[in-house]
């Protein structure tokens, strides 16, 4: 079956989100652009380390730049999209694969996520695949600016930290009735 590529140049809305309560939610990541929306699902750590990611690259590109690009140093308050996902919430995909890039000369980041490509055969036959635009694994690109980016960013790192509280004593996520703290020798807490 060829590759589905969604592509978003510069989309009106890219957003990390998810479904359900704390403890058992799903991530998404959503791009929308002229009435067509994109989700694929992905795992919280995903979400968590793409966001952390995204800053990092940012804060890199306007240091190279000596503050001459157009990224801003936080994300600009106007921009801030609180909103919920986008429905239908109709799943494209399970991310595997993930990237980064800064493309210097239109001044944006470029974010790709991969579907995930399933078994260990079909593993390693991936590298030579994702070359391949035709027959790799579907896609999610999506190019955003600087500011843009920024958002991203914010709203992911404090919807992964939305989660449930840490234990004390064991930092593991505490469930609405407690749980049993390995700390404490299995006794509730």
């Amino acid at each position: 079956m060829p590759r589905q590529v969604h592509f978003y140049d510069q989309p009106e809305r890219f957003v990390a989100g998810t479904v359900g309560q704390p403890g058992a939610r799903a991530f998404f990541l959503q791009a929308s652009a002229r009435g067509r929306i994109t989700s694929v699902l992905l795992e919280k750590a995903q979400v968590a380390a793409l966001a952390e990611r995204v800053e990092q690259v940012l804060d890199e590109a306007l240091r190279r730049s000596g503050g001459s690009t157009s990224i801003p140093a936080v994300a600009p308050v106007e921009l801030v999209d609180s909103a919920p996902l986008d429905l239908p919430l109709e799943q494209e995909f399970r991310v595997g694969t993930m990237a980064l890039a800064w493309d210097s000369v239109d001044e944006c980041l470029v974010v790709e996520a991969q579907a995930v490509v399933e078994g260990e055969e079909d593993a390693e036959e991936a590298e030579d695949v994702f070359e391949d635009d035709e027959n790799g694994p579907d896609m999610l690109r999506v190019r955003l600016s600087g500011a843009m980016a920024r958002v991203f960013a914010k709203r992911a790192l404090d919807l992964v930290a939305a989660g449930r509280r840490p234990c004390p004593f064991c930092n593991l996520p505490l469930d609405p009735e407690g749980h049993l703290c390995p700390r404490a020798n299995g006794y509730r807490r």
